[in-house]
């Protein structure tokens, strides 16, 4: 189960956003990691922004270099805007589903709860981050993990806020997906045409 297991307060700071969760160093060093990172930046070349929105949505979706490659040929191959289509299918992984209906407080501890066969998908146990959901899937924690302090927790956090692609239910603990979010209902900072754009080169 591969994934990034570097520092989080490093990549937050590169980027200016705290996109692997709250880091006290972004607010404490509003400036770039490394020795030179108060310094003034030279122009970036259209390759090095072009990378950078790409490394901004792998980590933000904990994907490796493999596994984000396929997700975009997918994106690609199907009918429609190719770099909505990417952000829909990065948003309809198991995990991100996981994190979004508030079953984990972040992605990575998602990821872990279905790696430990925590959560079941239409009705059976799935360990496997990196499925691609589809509408009408339902999402469900399995009965003996119900009252995981970490499940219990994150639930009990959870705002007001919700996501128009999915329902929950708090009673069963279970939610469903109604379909894929469209690019409005997706509130990550990313440009993805810079993304498509670097990856038609």
């Amino acid at each position: 189960m591969a994934r990034y297991t570097g520092p989080k307060a490093k990549i937050s700071r590169r980027f200016g956003e705290p996109i692997l969760g709250h880091s006290k160093a972004l607010q404490k060093k509003n400036y770039a990691p490394g020795m030179h990172g108060k310094g003034k930046r030279g122009k970036k070349s259209e390759y090095a922004v072009q990378l950078a929105e790409k490394q901004k949505a792998k980590y933000t979706y904990g994907l490796l270099e493999r596994q984000f490659a396929k997700t975009f040929e997918l994106a690609a191959r199907k009918d429609g805007i190719t770099g909505e289509n990417l952000l829909k299918f990065l948003e309809a992984r198991l995990d991100n589903t996981v994190y979004r209906l508030g079953i984990a407080p972040t992605r990575r501890a998602a990821r872990q709860l279905v790696g430990h066969n925590h959560i079941l998908v239409n009705g059976s146990l799935v360990n496997i981050p990196s499925m691609i959901l589809k509408a009408g899937d339902s999402i469900a924690v399995r009965e003996k993990s119900k009252s995981l302090e970490t499940i219990t927790a994150s639930l009990s956090a959870r705002t007001s806020k919700r996501f128009n692609w999915l329902e929950w239910d708090t009673t069963m603990m279970t939610g469903k997906i109604i379909n894929y979010p469209d690019r409005q209902s997706i509130p990550e900072n990313i440009n993805e045409q810079l993304i498509v754009e670097l990856y038609s080169k």
